[in-house]
C-alpha cells in the first residue's frame, strides 16, 4: 500500500508510542485522525482531523467508526494502539480489575475491527501488543490476559478478513516509561535486552510501515524490543 493520500485512524494517537506513529504517517502523506480521551491539547497539534472518546465504555467503541465514518469518511488504515497497564496480581484480579484492561486493551479493538470491516472491503490494521506476551509475567495478570487475547484475535482477524484486509501486529518491548498515573513504580529497570539498548517510539513507528506498505504479509507480530522476546520469561 502506498500510504500518500490515505486515511488512518490512531488509537491514542496524539502521545507517547502513538504520537511516534501518528507523526510517520503525516511523514508518509497520510491523513490521519487522531483518537484520544484526555489528551486534547496533544492531538489537536499533530492533526486537524480529530475524535474523542472513552474505549473503556462499550458503547462508545461500538460507535467509533461510525462517528469517525460520518465525520471524516470512510478509513484504509485501523492502528489500535490505545491501551491501559497496571500491576494486578493473581489475588486482586477481581471482574473488575480484569475489565479494566480487558474492555479498552481487548474489546475496543474487537469493535473497531468490526467497524472497521463494515466500512470497507480492502485495508490494513495494525494491532499493538507487547513484548511480554511470550512470557508469563504474573505482575500484570489482567494486562496479560488482553495483550495475548489481542494477539489471538490479530491471527483470527487476519484470516476472517483476507484477502482485501491485513491484520498484524507490532509488540514493542521496554519503550518509554508509564504514565505518571500507572502503578508501575520500577519502569527504569528494563531487564536483559540482548541489544544492549531500547528501541524508541520511532523504532515502532518504523515497523507499523513496514507492514502497512506490505502487500503479502497478515496475521503476523514484529517483535520491537531487542530481542526480549527470545528470552522466554520476564526479567526484572
Amino acid at each position: 500500500m502506498n500510504l500518500n493520500g490515505k486515511r488512518a485512524l490512531v488509537t491514542g494517537g496524539a502521545v507517547r508510542i502513538g504520537r511516534a506513529i501518528t507523526e510517520a504517517l503525516l511523514a508518509e502523506g497520510a491523513e490521519v485522525i487522531v483518537h484520544f480521551r484526555s489528551s486534547a491539547k496533544e492531538a489537536k497539534a499533530l492533526s486537524p482531523k480529530t475524535i474523542q472518546a472513552d474505549l473503556s465504555d462499550p458503547a462508545q467503541c461500538e460507535t467509533l467508526l461510525e462517528r469517525v465514518f460520518q465525520q471524516f469518511g470512510p478509513i484504509d488504515i485501523l492502528v489500535n494502539n490505545a491501551a491501559v497497564f497496571h500491576q494486578t496480581k493473581l489475588a486482586d484480579a477481581t471482574y473488575d480489575a480484569v475489565m479494566r484492561e480487558l474492555q479498552p486493551n481487548l474489546l475496543a479493538p474487537l469493535a473497531l475491527i468490526r467497524g472497521f470491516a463494515r466500512q470497507t472491503k480492502t485495508g490494513r490494521i495494525i494491532n499493538l501488543l507487547d513484548r511480554r506476551i511470550t512470557s508469563h509475567d504474573t505482575t500484570c495478570i489482567p494486562y496479560m490476559l488482553s495483550k495475548k487475547g489481542l494477539e489471538e484475535l490479530t491471527k483470527l482477524a487476519a484470516l476472517d478478513l483476507a484477502p482485501g484486509i491485513t491484520v498484524n501486529a507490532v509488540a514493542p518491548g521496554a519503550i518509554l516509561p508509564p504514565p505518571k498515573d500507572s502503578d508501575n513504580p520500577s519502569w527504569d529497570y528494563a531487564g536483559t535486552i540482548p541489544l544492549g539498548q531500547r528501541p524508541t517510539p520511532a523504532d515502532v513507528a518504523s515497523a507499523v510501515l513496514y507492514l502497512l506498505k506490505s502487500d503479502h504479509i497478515t496475521g503476523q507480530t514484529i517483535f520491537v524490543d531487542g530481542g526480549q522476546n527470545l528470552l522466554g520469561k520476564d526479567e526484572r
